[in-house]
């Protein structure tokens, strides 16, 4: 699949377009500016954006009101279309956010369920005790997603509900050609849901592309041959920025080790999760690492381990944000794209990651492993790449038997010669291919 060659870069349409937090109604051509980065996005070489909420909602995108128009803070669906077709045209492909879970209380469902109550047909569409109250003293209790009452649960149970969402994806695809979504709080989704979605998606668009958010446990119970093809991968998230800031690069080598590695219990091996140091929903990677000389090594270890790398905007060139300071903080709007060294590098790790079959589908290998430095290796029948990361203040030589005597770091194109150990200068990093 496409996906599992591809570089990602993620937008959060509502922060990056500036748009004001609370819908104000107002028609405002914002969702425009993403056909200005096209040359940016060219440049870094990222095959698909995945674009958070942009559907008409009350505040921040997860709680929509209307599933099948673009936010009017945004602009229109004609201008999305625009957009996407500028997108398809860079050979750039479109991953929408399908927030399936909840809706907003201003969706036009549950509005008329206030105003209707046990009248209204859309009473079974949600969770409703009428005899309870919420916490907006409705004269009425619903499930809100884990307790967030601006978040109104869908009944995915429901078939009239099911057929809404099943209609509004298929008039993406036809109306932007849309070629993949990424599923809010997939871990919450009903299972039977995500079947039908994965059969429905199935028949409208070959090679139509699944991610679910997941955060914690086994993502076999989404990512399988009949729901998901993918999800997000949490726990290397932690894992890269802390085996960073602790020093201990036995933390994500054990999780790599977990998810990808050669033994039979190896949970993930041959599946492509999504890779990320940071997104819309946590504090950016330059915030959050206690040493930028590390940058560009966190950077190169997402994008050498196994998964589909995925690139946060504004991240590429080192921009910060806190959690601790809200999510607007998080989300911001730049007027242009910079360029820098970090930038580069991640230029070319992008490269070196879409032509590459070893980086894209190869088995997992821990080769070196100290507190500081690690090499693995990524193996396939036709191709063996050596990921090399030193994050320390000095230099390190490496002897171990890297199985060739020659090789090419696909991220410069400089030949290596393993003879006599393998010196790596502080903060460093390789992806050396190994010549047969």
């Amino acid at each position: 699949m496409w996906a599992y060659e591809s570089v990602f870069y993620q937008i959060y349409p509502l922060g990056f377009c500036g748009a004001p937090f609370e819908n104000d109604g107002v028609a405002e051509h914002r969702i425009l500016k993403v056909a200005d980065w096209i040359p940016h996005l060219e440049k870094l070489g990222v095959s698909a954006i995945y674009f958070s909420p942009l559907f008409e909602s009350d505040t921040h995108g997860y709680n929509a009101r209307d599933y099948r128009k673009v936010d009017v803070r945004l602009g229109t669906n004609e201008d999305f279309k625009e957009v996407c077709d500028a997108l398809h045209k860079a050979d750039i492909r479109v991953v929408l956010d399908g927030v399936f879970n909840h809706a907003g209380r201003g969706f036009f469902a549950f509005q008329d369920v206030l105003k209707n109550r046990e009248n209204s047909r859309y009473r079974d569409w949600f969770h409703i005790d009428f005899h309870g109250n919420s916490n907006y003293n409705d004269g009425l209790w619903y499930e809100g997603w884990e307790g967030n009452y601006d978040l109104v649960k869908l009944n995915l149970r429901n078939e009239e509900v099911i057929q809404y969402l099943l209609e509004s994806v298929s008039q993406w695809v036809k109306e932007w050609d849309i070629d993949g979504l990424r599923l809010d709080v997939a871990y919450c989704l009903d299972h039977d849901f995500v079947r039908r979605l994965r059969g429905h998606c199935d028949s409208l668009k070959e090679d139509f592309f699944l991610v679910g958010e997941m955060l914690h446990g086994d993502y076999n119970q989404l990512v399988n041959d009949a729901m998901l093809h993918s999800a997000t991968n949490y726990e290397c998230y932690k894992g890269l920025h802390s085996s960073f800031n602790s020093m201990n690069m036995f933390e994500i080598n054990h999780s790599l080790l977990r998810q990808f590695g050669p033994e039979n219990w190896t949970l993930y091996r041959g599946k492509h999760l999504l890779s990320f140091v940071d997104n819309h929903d946590v504090s950016r990677i330059s915030t959050i690492l206690g040493n930028k000389s590390h940058l560009p090594l966190i950077y190169a270890l997402c994008f050498g381990m196994p998964g589909i790398p995925c690139v946060y905007y504004g991240s590429e060139w080192g921009a910060e944000g806190d959690k601790k300071n809200g999510d607007p903080s998080l989300r911001p709007s730049f007027d242009k794209p910079e360029w820098n060294e970090l930038t580069d590098w991640i230029a070319k790790l992008t490269a070196a990651k879409k032509e590459s079959n070893a980086l894209n589908y190869g088995d997992f290998r821990s080769v070196v492993l100290t507190n500081k430095q690690c090499i693995f290796e990524r193996k396939t029948d036709t191709e063996r790449v050596l990921v090399a990361i030193n994050a320390d203040s000095e230099p390190y030589t490496a002897h171990f038997d890297a199985g060739c005597g020659m090789a090419e770091d696909l991220i410069t194109g400089q030949p290596h010669d393993f003879g006599g150990g393998s010196e790596l200068p502080p903060y460093s990093a390789y992806f050396w291919k190994c010549e047969k």
